[in-house]
């Protein structure tokens, strides 16, 4: 396989990974009881990580779709 897609998918997993643990942490903060104000702020937190593992994922796609067209 080209090293462009082998990039990619590495990318991508990367960014996956992210996802995987943003969704863990506000599954854990819903699960601790945080209500309110408290849920608002812990999962304003996570907001910059979910964003940049879709970025890392979207990225990692695109070089994916550039390593098979190439």
């Amino acid at each position: 396989m080209d090293i462009l897609v082998l990039a990619g998918v590495g990318v991508t997993l990367l960014g996956l990974a992210g996802l995987i643990y943003c969704i863990a942490k506000a599954f854990k903060a819903r699960q601790a009881g945080l209500e309110g104000e408290e849920l608002s702020t812990h999962l304003q937190s996570l907001v910059a990580i979910n964003v940049g593992s879709f970025a890392l994922s979207a990225l990692g796609l695109a070089l994916v779709i550039v390593g098979i067209l190439l």
